[in-house]
């Protein structure tokens, strides 16, 4: 009986260090088709697949890699078009394509369809999305014509603004369509009959307008201390503006008081200035105001620790810039 219960206590022993040892088998997750072998683009349609961490990253990346597609067409056009001369290819025009590649990434889309999208592990998920190219086109197009209406808008009431006003404007203007040519090549690439002369002209038109107004404009600076001049005048040749002593409506001064107060500390000489910046137009109508409290010190003379004045406001102009220290937008 005793050998009975020995045996019995083994064999259950047994069977359970071979419960112990079993494995546990996960099955290996499947990767959707769509993600292995996504849809090719075509005529119609433009597909992008991305995947990141969470489903808005994988949006993104999914977008990113559509852009990458038109880039890639945009490339391939630019470069059928190119004229071989003498047996080399002009680098000027390769280097052109990498930067408008780059450029095109910065484009953005608001048209978009999400077909799929899949949790494919752990902080990992896959976005299918697709574009529809007549739509993206039509929506590039949209934009491009109310960026080009706002500025007609605008100069139809421009009359009342001063030379300074109408600079800012077109500067601004042209900055908002820095992107246009990049927009422009993405819009022939969606749609080969779509011709880009006429936006292009309308840029031109924009830029000769504003070189025209900065060859117009001119400044003259009046101090009560001279040295103050130099540093303004500086500031304004940066900006590619005239120094000219003129009387039109395209001329502005700019009246510099310095409210110099003379001091002395612990064998120093000292000199504070606090300096009242004023720019006027022909017809002495005030167009901004600025005040800046700068001190100026000397070991060796009061006259240096003024000269020491004019040289923190030409390092404070060179920090802020020029339209920082007018209070003046130009």
């Amino acid at each position: 009986m005793k050998l009975f219960y020995i045996c019995l206590a083994s064999i259950v022993l047994l069977s359970g260090c071979g419960k112990l040892k079993e494995r546990i088998v996960v099955k290996e997750k499947t990767l959707p088709s769509w993600y292995m072998q996504p849809p090719a683009s075509n005529a119609r349609e433009i597909y992008g697949v991305g995947e990141g961490k969470d489903k808005q990253e994988a949006l993104s990346n999914a977008l990113a890699s559509l852009l990458a597609t038109l880039s890639v067409s945009i490339s391939s056009k630019y470069s059928a078009k190119s004229v071989v001369r003498k047996g080399t290819v002009n680098r000027h025009d390769a280097t052109y394509v990498n930067e408008t590649q780059s450029e095109v990434q910065k484009i953005r889309i608001s048209s978009y369809e999400v077909l799929q999208s899949a949790k494919l592990g752990f902080k990992k998920y896959a976005v299918l999305i697709k574009v529809d190219r007549m739509k993206f086109f039509q929506t590039l197009q949209k934009e491009i014509d109310q960026e080009f209406a706002l500025i007609a808008s605008w100069e139809k009431n421009r009359a009342d603004k001063n030379a300074l006003e109408q600079l800012s404007f077109y500067k601004k203007a042209l900055q908002n369509l820095s992107d246009l040519q990049n927009r422009l090549l993405v819009m022939s690439v969606l749609n080969e009959r779509f011709q880009s002369q006429k936006y292009l002209q309308k840029y031109e038109k924009l830029r000769n307008k504003r070189d025209k107004l900065l060859q117009s404009i001119t400044f003259w600076v009046v101090s009560d201390y001279r040295p103050l001049s130099g540093p303004i005048e500086k500031g304004l040749s940066s900006k590619k503006l005239k120094i000219k002593n003129l009387h039109n409506a395209y001329h502005f001064t700019i009246y510099v008081d310095s409210n110099m107060q003379r001091a002395s500390s612990y064998g120093f000489y000292i000199a504070r200035a606090q300096i009242n910046i004023a720019t006027k137009d022909n017809s002495g109508n005030i167009l901004a105001t600025n005040s800046l409290n700068i001190t100026g010190q000397s070991s060796q003379s009061y006259s240096i620790a003024k000269q020491d004045v004019a040289k923190k406001l030409s390092k404070q102009i060179d920090k802020e810039g020029i339209a920082k220290i007018l209070n003046l937008d130009i």
